[in-house]
């Protein structure tokens, strides 16, 4: 408020620092010392040093709001004395009177409910806007000028108004002295704007005080909260207020807001609903999947059992016929024994007879031989028997390893019965085939030649899903290492075409860019050449950083000839705006850069490179940009040549 109230340049001729604030510590004494009456009641309080003025009754705030602005003000027709006298009134409002008056009546006082005060039928121009009129401006080159919103933006921010932004108004002889104040739009942005109102109106620089003052002005600032009166006028100030807001009593805002509690209340219920029905599915697919667990392990378990029990038999079998072969063996070797006993005893008898006779002798020769024959024979058959033993024991380890190799195999084709239903299936069709073959076929050594072929052919299969699958994952190593390559190439290329003139048909496009030109032709109608660019910049700025917004999506999916498809939200509010304030060529703009981000990189929401086809307005080719580049080395060849 300072910037804007200082129209010297030199001092103030009615004093200087030093002199204010010592005539402000002496009427603080004064103040403190009962001298001036302040307090009129437990709510009302009067301005001790304006007594001409026609409101003498304040609330406690607004006699603040007053007292802080005369105190603070530059005008050179404030007196020193006058503004050092309202100084020492603030100062004693804040520590003398705040502390009296206690915090909950401070607190009544400050916080007004300024919605109470008004008819729900009052034309508002909405969003809230506050009008300020009376501006410090000066003629400079022709044209009148004035200074940026931002400082009175900030002088009524630390007042407490806490507004979005100041817009000063502008017409063909330049700045017009009058600026409008933006608000929020919610009811605490009322609050400010209501407030921001009743303190110039307490100051009596509020709306009636400027039509009364009109005609003979002082260089003071007069402000108010914008109405029908002012968006129906034919000034600078209702041709923007028309621009860019509207007429909208506080009933129907309120009504409006009722309605969108309403449909956030119904879509959340919705929400809802849908939610519990989702949790009812997963809490049904939770029972069933837990169902189908238990009974998958309750068929685990009866195989496991089948198994160990048809296991014990193979045992209990195998050793009922390794001790039967034993015991067989043991008597064939018993009888083999017998039997040389035997033949030893008739040798030792015919070597007796053999001095008898020589036909004896002969006989006992032949006998002799026929016993040597058979003796050898016997030899013959105790080797074989030998044999006979170790291969019976052979058989016994074989047999046993081929029950431990069965055993292995049992348990590997189990876990695969966790991991894939067709090896399952093969595993119970083997157990089958099993069983079949235990209850048909006595013989143990066949039973086992026909697992074993079962499981080779079971074997046979899963080399052959095994080489399906290992060609299978070399096709996707090799697409994958193809695409690279490509990749890589295009890469390459995009390089290589960055150096292309803009004339070229083919080139690289940063997609997701947003086009500033749209921007600063918008800003050249609504301000000078000196400001537009500036403007132009921070706006663009401002849309860049909700591009890059991962939590902004103004899409919405339709469908056309049955197809679903995901397109920009014109109705989004933001660009709603966007496109209502500043035309078509921004929005589209915009728009085209949403466009670009959502098909070429969405994820990462910022600017990608990628080879285009100008002409066409598409994505070119790695084949169109190869010949383009060949063309632009063709062309610097030919030059070179010349």
């Amino acid at each position: 408020m300072d910037d804007y109230m200082d129209h010297s340049s030199g001092e103030d001729s009615d004093g200087n620092d030093s002199e204010v604030e010592e005539y402000a510590d002496k009427t603080y004494e004064e103040l403190t010392g009962g001298k001036h009456s302040v307090k009129l009641s437990d709510v009302t309080f009067t301005c001790p040093f304006c007594t001409n003025k026609k409101k003498r009754d304040y609330q406690y705030q607004d006699l603040l709001q007053h007292a802080t602005m005369v105190g603070k003000s530059d005008s050179k027709k404030r007196s020193v004395k006058e503004k050092a006298s309202h100084l020492a009134l603030v100062k004693y409002l804040e520590k003398d009177v705040m502390e009296n008056t206690g915090p909950s009546q401070a607190k009544d006082n400050v916080d007004v409910d300024h919605l109470a005060e008004h008819d729900g039928d009052e034309m508002f121009v909405w969003p809230w806007k506050g009008i300020v009129v009376n501006l410090p401006i000066e003629l400079k080159d022709g044209r009148y000028v004035g200074k940026s919103g931002s400082n009175l933006r900030d002088t009524l921010t630390t007042r407490g108004f806490n507004p979005t932004r100041v817009i000063p108004l502008w017409n063909f002889r330049g700045h017009s002295g009058s600026a409008l104040v933006e608000f929020k739009k919610d009811w605490v942005g009322f609050n400010n704007a209501m407030s921001f109102e009743k303190a110039y109106d307490a100051d009596h620089h509020g709306i009636r005080d400027w039509k009364v003052n009109k005609d003979d002005l002082k260089d003071e600032i007069y402000g108010w909260v914008a109405r029908s009166d002012d968006y129906n006028a034919t000034n600078v100030i209702g041709e923007h207020l028309r621009k860019i807001a509207d007429l909208r009593t506080i009933s129907d805002i309120m009504a409006e807001e009722d309605r969108k509690v309403d449909s956030l209340e119904s879509n959340l219920k919705n929400i809802n609903e849908v939610k519990k029905k989702q949790l009812e599915e997963m809490e049904n697919q939770y029972v069933e999947t837990e169902h189908s667990l238990k009974e998958r392990i309750a068929e685990k378990d009866v195989l496991v059992q089948k198994y160990n029990e048809e296991l014990k038999k193979i045992e209990s079998g195998a050793r009922e016929h390794i001790q039967k072969i034993f015991s067989d063996h043991l008597k064939t070797k018993q009888q083999l024994e017998d039997e040389k006993r035997k033949l030893e005893l008739q040798g030792q008898e015919l070597q007796k007879r053999e001095a008898n006779n020589e036909i004896e002798q002969k006989k006992l020769a032949e006998e002799i031989a026929q016993n040597a024959v058979r003796n050898s024979l016997l030899e013959k058959a105790s080797d074989e028997q030998q044999k006979a033993d170790e291969s019976v024991m052979n058989l016994a380890e074989d047999q046993k390893r081929e029950k431990e190799e069965l055993h292995k195999k049992i348990i590997m084709l189990e876990k695969q019965l966790d991991s894939k239903h067709a090896v399952e299936l093969e595993i119970e069709k083997l157990k089958g085939q099993l069983n079949v073959m235990k209850h048909i076929g006595e013989d143990d050594m066949e039973t086992l030649k026909k697992v074993d072929e079962i499981q080779k052919n079971l074997r046979e299969r899963e080399e052959e899903l095994d080489d399906l699958e290992s060609l299978n994952q070399t096709l996707v190593v090799q697409e994958r290492k193809s695409n690279d390559e490509l990749q890589e190439a295009r890469k390459e290329l995009i390089e290589g075409l960055k150096e292309l003139p803009k004339t070229a048909h083919i080139g690289v496009k940063r997609m997701g860019e947003l086009e500033n030109k749209p921007f600063i032709d918008a800003m050249k109608r609504k301000y000078d050449e000196s400001e537009a660019e500036d403007r132009a910049s921070e706006l663009c700025s401002l849309w860049e950083e909700f591009l890059r917004d991962p939590n902004w999506h103004p899409f919405k999916v339709i469908t056309v000839n049955g197809k679903s498809q995901r397109v920009i939200d014109e109705n989004e509010e933001k660009l709603k705006g966007l496109k209502r304030n500043y035309g078509g060529e921004v929005y589209k703009a915009v728009a085209t850069a949403l466009t670009e981000i959502n098909d070429y990189n969405p994820s990462g929401a910022y600017v990608t490179t990628e080879l285009w086809n100008f002409n066409e307005g598409r994505r070119s080719t790695l084949k169109e940009g190869v010949m383009s580049l060949l063309e632009m080395w063709e062309m610097h060849k030919r030059r070179r040549n010349m």
